[in-house]
């Protein structure tokens, strides 16, 4: 099963530019895990470290927010996932 990940442009550093990946899930997090197996550096880009995704990550699937619980939402052959990165500062 084929899902369309869309990195962020603050995050193509990390996968050699790329802007899209096809990866192989049945949920958001099995995704972002095989995307972090391919680059492990995107791991400290989207994680705290307890394990949860960092505030101004932001997940979608099929352009709609997959808050809450974004990780362990189901995915299907055609899918696509975006992550985004929230503006901050002040």
């Amino acid at each position: 099963m084929t899902i369309k990940l869309n990195i962020h442009k603050t995050h193509r550093q990390y996968t050699d530019g790329l802007e899209t990946l096809d990866v192989a899930g049945s949920t958001i997090g099995a995704c972002i895990d095989e995307l972090i197996h391919r680059f492990p550096a995107m791991k400290d880009a989207l994680f705290d470290g307890k394990e949860k995704l960092k505030n101004q990550i932001e997940i979608y699937l099929n352009m709609e927010s997959a808050y809450p619980d974004e990780l362990k939402k189901k995915v299907t052959a055609g899918d696509e996932i975006y992550i985004t990165v929230m503006l901050t500062g002040g």
